[in-house]
Order: structure tokens, then C-alpha cells, then sequence
């Protein structure tokens, strides 16, 4: 999601794409202004006083539109105000949501889903198929511009059409009568439910959609909470939704006040429950003398953030420049003394956690001889031959990211390569890195379902939106294919296994690190977790504050 271009959440000073106390599919963080908001849902709003109150800081999401958003700090907001036909459990398992049940063709092509029927929009209006498929032909219609249509619909028989405006319907969405919904995909996606649960494929309501363009300011959604206030730069609160089908949120009231200040002061002052924890205070809170260790929470994540190489045009259109990069760069030294080793060193693309995940593959030891000898395989030859090279960075006010520094400084060293750093604002770089990036460009990478695909299709298979890097394996191509179609889980992940070593040889990217997020919980607050993907569910948290 997923966010997809970022910095490290809570592990740097000085975050660049994403907030806190959240993760992100691509990562962001954005400084928007946005008009003062009520929603017009009020009907769904428990209406008694707030009895509890779960306060956390936040810079507010980009979008609440779930065919729009693609970046993690908008999507805290939209997993909670809307939903879809199915979900994630906690241990990142498919699980029914709207849709009660569904059954699978037997050449795994065709879904027959069976909704509720008691399902509401936070307004009251009962939940139809009918607006299943209205939700996804709109994120579908090229004039929505989606971002993430073609890669979370795409398997749809029709969706392609649609996205290039060859068609104005999705022939392979059948709406078989009011709760009964049929979905025939192009071919066997072992994936596909997966990415069901991603907010492109969440349901919206017409008649909201239908207000203009900003509808999202006042989202009628599905979700347990209902958006009750948001005030730019302020706060931005939720309420339990009380006509919600599925288990009601056990805190009344999330309140996120937004740019109120520095979450680890606002934190220790008592006016936020959760902070995050940047890499300038992850000693001294693990401090066993430190009170505040106590309240130190750690989860792994499922997420990669490395250096891109555009390998569409010079220098990076040659392999060899590409892996003198990769070894000219001292990784070990940037987890270490920049992140403190609150991140994990990647080895290759697939994070520690995800099935397939290699433990053996650690391609790019740092090595400057050798660095320097693969440049000099290279048809350049020397740095001297080199083009220009800039680097696109994310973030405001001229603010590069230490470890990014670090790279730039082992390239000068190693190579004798100048590399530029060029800065894009974060909703710039997040939703038009495409058109906007140079040679190469930093990238975070939160999974947006627990499947390999995320991270090898999605960001480098050919054709695919956020293949960024241009990159393109006929052998890998041909491994994800295989594996898509199997459905024996041992082969499938072997098969994804051997796709990432041909990617590793042949890199598009430099894997900087998989990243852990730490955060401080109040005593007084329950069931605060992050999910591996970054995600706290808002409806398991408790407070009894004293």
C-alpha cells in the first residue's frame, strides 16, 4: 500500500513520508490543508458521552477515498471508516467481513461471494452487491485516476479494459441478486483474495461519491468508526459506529491531534497514549533505568525501503553500474550507527516475517574493490564516463535523510561518483515518482497482503504501476506466472524463492533495511498493536485511564 516512496517510520530525526504512530504500503508523510469537516453521518454515532477516549498523534491522511489513497498515513483512516468483502486477521489470514462466505471454481477463475444482509453505510442505507461493483468500476474509470486500480483489480476479467478506457463496465462483476456477487478473474491468482482486502476493493456509497470531488471530506462508509470532527492542523476524531456488523470497537473515541508538536514530549506530558519511537530516543528509552522501557513496545514489519535504479536509461541500464553501486555502499554501518540497529539489515527484497523470506540471501556485502571492479567491467568503464546521476528524495525544506547522506558519501568514496539529490514534496513524489523520477529514488515499502508477489510483482514485474525502476526479467516474469497459478504453498514459495535470486543478480535496487517499529503504550491502554504491516486495529484497544 501499502506507500509506498518513504522514510523509516519512528527510526530517523526527522521523518520525511510517513506519520506516526502509524506504518505505510508506500510511506508518507504530507503537510495538507484541509477545510473544517462534521460528518453528515451522525445517525451511526453512539450517543452517549465518550466514556473513553484513545488519544494519538498524527499529520492526517492525504485522501479518505479508498480508490485513490496509496500511502499508509491515509490508510489508518480508511481501514477504520471503511471496508470491504473480506479482511485481514491478526495473524494476516483472509478472513469474511461484508461478504459472509464465498466459493472458488474449481480452475480457481471465478468467485461467488454471499454478502450479509445487514450491513449498513454509516447513513443507514443497506449494503448491496450492486455497490460492490459500482465501487470498483469507479476506481476502475480512467477519469477517477486511480493509482492502484490496475494492481489490486487488475486480475478482474475486464479491468484492463476499463483502466484504458476500452470499456465503461467490468464484464467479469456479476451482480446475481442483492447479496450474491460473482467475480471472474483473468486467470488462477493464488493472490487474489489477498489483495481483496486492500482499500481500492473497499465499498463506497454512490450518493456520497455523487457530492463532488472532496466527497471524502464527509465519507459514508462501512467501517467501525464514523469520522465525528476534523479541523486542519488540529485534530481529526472518530467515533464508534454504532450500528457497525462486526465486533464494536471497545473505545468510544480516537482523537489524533495533528502537528501538535514532538510526539516524544507530547508523550511523556500525558497528552497522547502512543508515541513513536525515532531512532534519536531508542537508546535511552531501552535504558533498563529509563522508566519509560516499560512501556516499550517492538514489532517487526513487513516492509523494505532501498534505492532504485531506473534501468530504462544510462547509467543504470547497465548490470555492472548497478552492482558497483550496490557494494560501494556500507549498509552494515548505516543500521548501526544511524538507525542504532533498530532496523534489520535487508539481504535480499523479502523481509523477514513474509512467507518465502530467504534467510541465506545476502547478495551485497560491502566491498570497494570490488565495487570499484564491477564499474570498470561496466561499458562506461570508469566514473569518469558516467552521465549525470540525481537521486529523487521525498520530504521538505532541503531535509535528506541521514542514510541517504551515508549512500551519497560511500558512492563519492568508493566510485568517485557525484550524485545529486533532488527533493519532491511527499504527495508529489508518492503519487508521480513515475513521471518525476531521475536515475534513481529512495523507497519504502509496506506489504499490502502477505504474499511475495507484493514485493517482487508489484514492484518489479513488468507492466505493473509501481514498477518504478522500469525493470524487466523474462526469467523472474516467468517464475511469478508459475506461482501465481500453484496452488501447493511449498512450490509456490520456491518458486518465488528463485524469482528474488534472479532479481538479486540483477538488481533494480539497492535493499537498504527491513524495518521494526517501536512504540511507547501507556500503561492504561490495552490491545494497542501494530499488525507486520504497520496497521493498529482501532476496535481491540481499551483505556482505562486513571
Amino acid at each position: 500500500m501499502r506507500d509506498h516512496g518513504i522514510s523509516l517510520r519512528g527510526l530517523q530525526p526527522g521523518r520525511v513520508y510517513r506519520p506516526a504512530p502509524v506504518v505505510g504500503a508506500l510511506l508518507l508523510t504530507a503537510l495538507v490543508i484541509l477545510v473544517p469537516v462534521a460528518t453528515a453521518c451522525s445517525p451511526a454515532v453512539d450517543d452517549v458521552s465518550p466514556t473513553s477516549v484513545l488519544r494519538l498523534y498524527d499529520v492526517g491522511p492525504i485522501t479518505l477515498d479508498p480508490a485513490i489513497s496509496g500511502d499508509m498515513g491515509s490508510h489508518l483512516y480508511i481501514t477504520h471508516i471503511f471496508s470491504g468483502l473480506v479482511a485481514l486477521d491478526e495473524d494476516l489470514r483472509v478472513e469474511p467481513d461484508i461478504a459472509k462466505d464465498w466459493t472458488v471454481s474449481e480452475d480457481g477463475t471465478r468467485y461467488v461471494f454471499e454478502l450479509r444482509d445487514d450491513v449498513q453505510f454509516h447513513s443507514g442505507r443497506p449494503v448491496t452487491a450492486a455497490d460492490f461493483k459500482y465501487s470498483w468500476e469507479r476506481a476502475c474509470d480512467p477519469s477517477t485516476a486511480s493509482h492502484t486500480a490496475a494492481v489490486y483489480l487488475g486480475d478482474i476479467a475486464g479491468a484492463t479494459d476499463m483502466i484504458e478506457g476500452r470499456a465503461n463496465e467490468l464484464h467479469g462483476v456479476t451482480v446475481l441478486d442483492d447479496y450474491t456477487l460473482q467475480v471472474d478473474i483473468e486467470g488462477p491468482r493464488s493472490y487474489f483474495l489477498d489483495k481483496m482486502t486492500y482499500p481500492t476493493a473497499y465499498v463506497v456509497d454512490h450518493a456520497a461519491v455523487a457530492n463532488g470531488s472532496e466527497w471524502w471530506r464527509q465519507p459514508n462508509g462501512t467501517g467501525p468508526f464514523v469520522l465525528s470532527r476534523w479541523d486542519p492542523g488540529s485534530m481529526l476524531e472518530l467515533r464508534r459506529n454504532a450500528n457497525y456488523h462486526g465486533e464494536p470497537a471497545r473505545v468510544d473515541t480516537v482523537q489524533f491531534l495533528l502537528l501538535a508538536g514532538m510526539p516524544m514530549r507530547l508523550y511523556e506530558s500525558g497528552e497522547i497514549d502512543v508515541a513513536a519511537v525515532s531512532s534519536t530516543y531508542i537508546e535511552p528509552v531501552t535504558d533498563p533505568r529509563n522508566p519509560l522501557h516499560l512501556e516499550l513496545v517492538s514489532t517487526p514489519e513487513l516492509s523494505l525501503y532501498y534505492i532504485g535504479f531506473d534501468v530504462t536509461k544510462p547509467p543504470f541500464d547497465d548490470v555492472y553500474v548497478r552492482l558497483a553501486f550496490c557494494h560501494a555502499v556500507d549498509r552494515e554501518r548505516i543500521v548501526a550507527a544511524l538507525f542504532k540497529d533498530s532496523v534489520t539489515l535487508a539481504g535480499g527484497v523479502l523481509p523477514e516475517g513474509l512467507p518465502g523470506h530467504d534467510p541465506e540471501l545476502h547478495p551485497y556485502v560491502y566491498d570497494p574493490d570490488l565495487a570499484r571492479e564491477l564499474l570498470a567491467m561496466s561499458s562506461y568503464g570508469s566514473a569518469e564516463e558516467l552521465p549525470p546521476i540525481t537521486i529523487t528524495v521525498s520530504g521538505y525544506a532541503n531535509h535528506l535523510p541521514s542514510y541517504i547522506a551515508a549512500a551519497l558519501l560511500g558512492w563519492k568514496n568508493n566510485l568517485g561518483v557525484e550524485v545529486t539529490a533532488r527533493q519532491l514534496e511527499s504527495e508529489v513524489f508518492l503519487y508521480h515518482l513515475q513521471a518525476e523520477r531521475d536515475e534513481m529514488y529512495s523507497m519504502g515499502w509496506i506489504a499490502d497482503y502477505p504474499s511475495p508477489h507484493n514485493f517482487l510483482g508489484t514492484l518489479f514485474s513488468v507492466g505493473e504501476s509501481y514498477n518504478i525502476s522500469g525493470y524487466h526479467n523474462p526469467q523472474m516474469e516467468e517464475l511469478l506466472e508459475r506461482a501465481a497459478a500453484e496452488m501447493d504453498e511449498d512450490t509456490r514459495l520456491e518458486l518465488y524463492r528463485q524469482a528474488e535470486r534472479l532479481l538479486v543478480e540483477d538488481p533494480p535496487c539497492l535493499p537498504l533495511v527491513y524495518g521494526v517499529n517501536h512504540l511507547l503504550v501507556k500503561p492504561y491502554v490495552s490491545g494497542y498493536v501494530l499488525n507486520p504491516m504497520g496497521i493498529p486495529d482501532l476496535t481491540a484497544v481499551s483505556v482505562d485511564r486513571p
